[in-house]
């Protein structure tokens, strides 16, 4: 995965984010593209119609969002000596000036690059920072790797896949095959009676890893009274991994905001980074 967008905010896990774009852009002297990720001009004017904020500050604040992020990211990539994109045979960087506003600029943009990082979602994430993460999932056609809280300092060695027999987690196994030929250690787990779909076995999925040269074991769990997301974190934490590979949304979204799941689960409690895609 060498090209690598990361929309930019001025938030708390902005600084992990940053740090497993790179970690990942090491693995394989990666280019990584920075732009700021900023409310259209739409949200203000919801909020103008309420009384509550004037349409003619927003250019403004805008614009101070855009300087801050692009500061930010340059001063991020500056200290760790990554130079600007044209030096060849090392990681390097880039800021794209022209974004435009809102988060659909994700979904489009997103389908030239191999990978896009951004900080999972939590308690304090704001409606544009998740409905960028749902751009990045559902328009670009490409993969989404979510930062924990905390930097990881290495990633892509020790790898989880959690197979649920579903179209969604073979097209992420699929967009991982370039971190998983690489990786030290492959497991693949069965979450016995989780959240699964019918499709192939995990044992037939290990099969086809392994035919692909890709020394993949398998792993079965219990849930033993916890969820389907809950047993796949614990897992992964009980073998150390240092990325997680998973499907995203197999269960329709809005029945995983009302009822829950795996995916959601997931987003809002890794500890590790992890890759999906829809």
């Amino acid at each position: 995965m060498k090209t690598i967008l990361v929309p930019t905010e001025n938030i708390a896990g902005m600084q992990s984010t940053l740090e497993t774009a790179l970690v990942l852009a090491q693995r394989a002297n990666g280019y990584i593209e920075g732009f700021p990720l900023r409310l259209g001009l739409r949200e203000f004017v919801t909020v103008e119609l309420s009384g509550s904020f004037p349409v003619e500050s927003y250019q403004e604040q805008s614009n101070q969002e855009m300087a801050e992020a692009r500061r930010l990211f340059e001063g991020f990539m500056a200290e760790r000596g990554v130079k600007r994109a044209g030096v060849e045979n090392s990681v390097s960087c880039g800021w794209l000036d022209n974004a435009p506003e809102g988060e659909s600029f994700i979904g489009s943009y997103g389908r030239v690059f191999d990978v896009i990082v951004m900080s999972r979602p939590d308690a304090d994430s704001t409606g544009l920072h998740n409905r960028a993460i749902e751009s990045g999932l559902f328009e670009s056609g490409r993969p989404v790797l979510l930062a924990p809280p905390s930097p990881p300092q290495k990633i892509a060695t020790n790898i989880m896949i959690h197979w649920n027999g579903s179209t969604e987690q073979a097209r992420t196994n699929a967009f991982a095959k370039p971190l998983l030929r690489q990786a030290d250690r492959v497991t693949v787990l069965n979450v016995i009676g989780g959240q699964n779909v019918p499709g192939p076995s995990a044992n037939q999925v290990l099969r086809q890893l392994q035919y692909s040269g890709i020394a993949a074991k398998a792993m079965n769990v219990e849930l033993e009274g916890r969820s389907t997301g809950e047993a796949v974190l614990a897992a992964a934490t009980a073998e150390g991994c240092d990325l997680l590979i998973k499907g995203a949304f197999t269960r329709n979204r809005l029945r995983q905001m009302i009822f829950g799941g795996a995916t959601s689960h997931i987003m809002a409690h890794a500890e590790l980074p992890v890759l999906m895609a829809h």
